[in-house]
């Protein structure tokens, strides 16, 4: 059951994802900021970490799961830490997603050889 639980909440972020982008002329990479701001907000409002534990993978897999995840890390740093928490934080808690982002870039980017367009 678990599967069907992340597959409707992934589905249902995309669509609004989708139906946002098709409504309104903001350019991809800023709605993938909101996504992350999004999942910081909720993520920071407690209202997040509930849907993460009923929908699994559909809920964390997206880029508001991201932003979820900064602020899950900035926010136990800060407990530990204090201020310097703060800046600690985030990177802490995404860098195995960052990290593997740029390494896998890296590599696509090397296999294909992208062109710049024109």
């Amino acid at each position: 059951m678990i599967y069907v639980k992340a597959f409707v909440v992934g589905g249902i972020i995309c669509t609004l994802v989708q139906i946002f982008l098709d409504n309104t002329k903001l350019m991809p990479g800023r709605v993938m900021v909101l996504l992350v701001i999004t999942g910081v907000i909720l993520g920071a409002a407690g209202i997040y970490e509930p849907l993460i534990k009923w929908a699994g993978c559909g809920a964390s897999v997206p880029l508001s799961g991201f932003g979820y995840n900064l602020s899950k890390g900035v926010i136990e740093a800060v407990k530990e830490e204090g201020t310097i928490g703060l800046f600690k934080g985030g990177l802490k808690a995404a860098a195995a997603g960052t990290s593997s982002a740029l390494i896998f870039s890296y590599l696509a980017a090397l296999i294909f050889q992208p062109k710049m367009k024109k």
